[in-house]
C-alpha cells in the first residue's frame, strides 16, 4: 500500500520518535533532557556499555555516534524489529490513534497531481532564478545589493525576478511541456471565466519561493519594484499544494537550525528573515504576510515549546502583539508557550544586524519577556487606578484575559499568578487617597480584590501598612542570602530544610533521581538558590559527590547558611538527614518528608481557591458549606505544621538506637 506523504508526516507529527524508541531502550537520566525532548541511550543496533545513541522529538531523527545508524520512525522499526515498511507506517498509526487510509483511487490521483504541480513549481523557480542573473535582472539585482544582500544569500534562497512581460512564464511554462490546467493549478497565472486570456500572476517583482516541511516549492511571494504598484508583496494564491495559514516562511531551515538549545524567532517579513540569516541567525521564520494564525502556532509549537515572536516597538507592532496573545492564550498548556520580543522604535530586524552585526538582535530576543509579563502589562500599562472601581475593572479584565485559557491546570496557574502581581502591585501605599496624579494607586489589596490570602505579598521593601511608602533597596542575590539581609533567626521550615540537606549529604540521590528533584519548588527563596546551585552542579557533567557538592555551594556564598541548616537538623535530632545516615535511612526518611511537604503544599493551594470560592459565591447555603470545607482544610495544615516528629524512627542501618544519639 503507498501512503502519502502528507499521511506520513502527519503520523511522524503526532507521535514523537522516543515513544517508539523508548519500548527497546533504557534512557540514560544524566544526558537525557526530557523538557527538551533531547534523550540518549545505549544504542540498541551494537553493544556498548556508554550511551553514544541520541535521538531528538523536535526532528523526529535518531543517530548512533558509535556504529553511525539514523533514520525517522519507520526505519527504526524496519531495521530494528524487521517488519516491512506498511507494517512500520500501520504501528506508528495506531501510536497515534490515527486509522490508515483506505485504498482510494481519487486521493492516489490527487497524490499524483500533487507531485506533478511540486515539478511545475520548480521549473518556475529555476526560471525566476535565471531571469534575476540576466540581463532583465538587473534592476532587481541593483535592489537586493542595496540591502545589503550577498550572492551566497541570494542563491541559498533561490531569490528570482518576474520580469513584467504578461506572459513570459506561462510562455516558458508551456514550452516545457506544462500544460494550462497545470499552469493554472498552481497559480502561477490570473485566469477566470470572465479573462479571455490568462496572464501571469507575478510580473516586475522579487520572487521568493516559499518552500513546505519538505522543502518542495509550493509557492511564491512577489515583491513589487514600482512604487505604484497595487501589492507591495503578493502571495501566490490558494491551492493544491498552498494553504497559507498552513505554512511559515523558512520553516524546513528554521527547524534543522534550531538544534537541541535553540529556539524558534518569529518575524514580520521575507527580507527580515533573509537578513538575519545572512547574519548568522538562522532559527527564523515569518507568517505571509498575514498576522500569525493558529495553525501556524501549532507549527512552531512542533519545534520548539516557547518560540519567540518579534514585533515591532511602535503601536502597530503593540497592537500586533496584544492579537497574538488573544489568539495564543486558548491554546497554551504546559510546556507550549511564547515569549515576545520588542524591536526598538523605528528599526527592524534588518536595520538592527545590517551595520552592527547580530549582537544588537540577540539582546532583543534576550530580552523577550514570557507571556503571563505581557498579559499583566497589556492590562496595566496605561490605566491609573485611584479608586475601588477602577482596581475592579482591572480584576475582571485579567480574570477575562486568563478565562481564556482551555487547558485547566495552565489556567489556574495563570489566576494565582494574576493574584499575585495585584498584590504586589497594590501592596505598599495607602490604599486611597492623594497620589500625583498618573501614578498607580497602592494599598493592601486584601480580601475584596485578586489576593484572597489575606496579609500575604507586597514587594519586598514596602511597608504594608502606616500609609507611607519604604525605601527600596537593590541588593545582589548574594547579599540576600547572607545573614546580614536573613537575619540569623530566619530560618526556612524544618520540612524543608530536611528535604534539601538530605540530599546535599546523599548527592547521589541527584544523579538517579534528577528530573524528580528538578521540579521542586521550595517556599523559602534561600533554600531554592541553595538548590538550583545543588542541580546545576549535578547537570555539569563529570565526578559528583558531596565534595564537589559543598565546594560548589561555597564558591557562591552558601556555606554560612548550609551550615547553620546543618545545625537546624541536628538539634531537631533528625539524622537521616545527616551524613552519617545510612543511604537506605536517608532515602526513607527523605521519601516521609517529601509526602508531607507535598501534602501541605496541596492544602495550602486548596485554601486558597476556596477563599476565592467564597468571596465569588452568591448563594448563601453553596457559602456555608465552602466555608466548613476551608475550616477543614485549614485544621488539617495547622496540624501537619505542628508536626514535630517528621519521620518516625530513623532505622537501624543508621546505627541509631533510641536514648543513645538524642544529643
Amino acid at each position: 500500500m503507498r501512503f502519502s506523504p502528507s499521511f506520513l508526516d502527519d503520523i511522524r507529527e503526532r507521535v514523537p520518535i522516543s515513544d517508539v524508541i523508548g519500548r527497546h531502550v533504557t534512557w540514560d537520566r544524566k544526558k537525557t533532557n526530557t523538557s527538551r525532548g533531547d534523550w540518549w541511550a545505549c544504542c540498541p543496533f551494537h553493544g556498548e556499555k556508554s550511551p553514544s545513541f541520541h535521538c531528538e522529538d523536535r526532528k523526529g531523527r535518531y543517530h548512533c555516534f558509535g556504529c553511525g545508524v539514523s533514520g525517522d520512525h519507520f526505519k527504526f522499526l524496519t531495521e530494528l524489529e524487521n517488519l516491512n515498511f506498511p507494517e512500520a507506517v500501520e504501528r506508528v498509526a495506531d501510536m497515534a490513534g490515527v486509522a490508515l487510509p483506505a485504498p482510494d483511487p481519487q486521493a492516489a490521483r490527487r497524490e499524483r497531481q500533487r507531485a506533478t504541480l511540486e515539478e511545475v513549481m520548480e521549473i518556475a523557480a529555476s526560471y525566476f532564478e535565471a531571469e534575476l542573473q540576466g540581463p532583465q535582472g538587473a534592476k532587481a539585482r541593483a535592489y537586493l545589493r542595496d540591502r545589503g544582500l550577498s550572492g551566497r544569500t541570494i542563491a541559498a534562497f533561490r531569490l528570482g525576478y518576474s520580469n513584467d512581460n504578461r506572459s513570459a512564464l506561462k510562455e516558458h511554462l508551456a514550452s516545457r511541456g506544462v500544460d494550462k490546467d497545470q499552469i493554472e493549478a498552481c497559480g502561477l497565472v490570473v485566469h477566470g471565466p470572465e479573462i479571455a486570456v490568462s496572464y501571469d500572476r507575478f510580473r516586475d517583482r522579487i520572487m521568493f519561493p516559499i518552500l513546505s516541511a519538505r522543502e518542495r516549492v509550493i509557492a511564491f511571494g512577489g515583491r513589487a519594484l514600482q512604487p505604484g504598484a497595487p501589492a507591495k508583496y503578493l502571495n501566490s494564491n490558494e491551492t493544491e499544494l498552498f494553504h497559507k495559514g498552513n505554512v511559515l516562511f523558512n520553516y524546513a531551515r528554521a527547524r534543522r537550525a534550531c538544534g537541541q538549545d535553540g529556539t524558534l524567532i518569529v518575524v514580520e517579513g521575507y527580507m527580515d528573515v533573509i537578513a538575519l540569516a545572512q547574519a548568522g541567525i538562522d532559527n527564523v521564520v515569518a507568517p505571509l504576510g498575514t498576522a500569525l494564525g493558529e495553525n501556524q502556532l501549532k507549527l512552531l509549537w512542533r519545534v520548539t515549546p516557547q518560540p519567540v515572536l518579534c514585533f515591532d516597538g511602535d503601536e502597530a507592532g503593540q497592537r500586533a502583539a496584544h492579537r497574538t496573545v488573544d489568539l495564543a492564550l486558548p491554546h497554551i498548556g504546559p510546556g507550549r508557550s511564547l515569549r515576545i520580543a520588542v524591536l526598538p522604535a523605528g528599526k527592524d530586524p534588518d536595520d538592527l544586524v545590517r551595520h552592527d552585526g547580530r549582537a544588537p538582535f540577540d539582546q532583543v530576543i534576550a530580552a523577550a519577556r514570557p507571556l503571563a509579563d505581557v498579559v499583566w502589562s497589556r492590562e496595566v500599562g496605561s490605566g491609573v487606578f485611584e479608586t475601588p472601581e477602577s482596581r475592579a475593572e482591572l480584576e475582571v479584565k485579567l480574570r477575562q484575559a486568563t478565562s481564556l485559557i482551555a487547558d485547566e491546570s495552565l489556567r489556574r496557574h495563570y489566576q494565582q499568578d494574576m493574584r499575585d502581581r495585584m498584590n504586589a502591585f497594590f501592596g505598599g501605599a495607602p490604599r486611597y487617597g492623594n497620589r500625583e496624579p498618573g501614578k498607580f494607586a497602592g494599598g493592601g489589596y486584601g480580601r475584596g480584590g485578586f489576593e484572597r490570602g489575606g496579609g500575604r505579598g507586597g514587594r519586598p521593601g514596602e511597608a504594608r501598612g502606616g500609609g507611607t511608602h519604604a525605601a527600596r533597596v537593590a541588593v545582589s542575590e548574594r547579599l540576600t542570602q547572607s545573614g546580614l539581609v536573613r537575619g540569623h533567626g530566619a530560618m526556612p521550615s524544618l520540612r524543608e530544610t530536611v528535604l534539601v540537606m538530605t540530599v546535599a549529604n546523599h548527592p547521589q540521590m541527584l544523579h538517579d533521581e534528577f528530573d524528580e528533584l528538578a521540579a521542586l519548588e521550595f517556599d523559602d527563596k534561600g533554600l531554592m538558590r541553595v538548590w538550583q546551585v545543588m542541580l546545576d552542579a549535578a547537570s555539569a557533567g563529570g565526578r559528583f559527590d558531596r565534595e564537589r557538592l559543598y565546594a560548589a555551594l561555597e564558591a557562591d556564598g552558601q556555606g554560612e547558611f548550609i551550615a547553620r541548616l546543618e545545625t537546624q537538623i541536628r538539634n531537631a535530632r533528625i539524622w537521616t538527614a545527616t551524613a552519617e545516615a545510612a543511604a537506605e535511612d536517608a532515602r526513607e526518611g527523605y521519601s516521609q518528608a517529601l509526602a508531607l511537604h507535598k501534602r501541605t503544599r496541596d492544602l495550602k493551594w486548596q485554601k486558597a481557591e476556596l477563599e476565592r470560592d467564597i468571596i465569588e459565591c452568591e448563594d448563601a447555603e453553596q457559602s456555608y458549606a465552602i466555608i466548613s470545607t476551608l475550616q477543614q482544610v485549614q485544621l488539617e495544615i495547622a496540624r501537619l505544621e505542628n508536626q514535630e516528629a517528621i519521620i518516625d524512627g530513623f532505622g537501624v542501618l543508621s546505627g541509631r538506637i533510641k536514648g543513645v544519639r538524642g544529643g
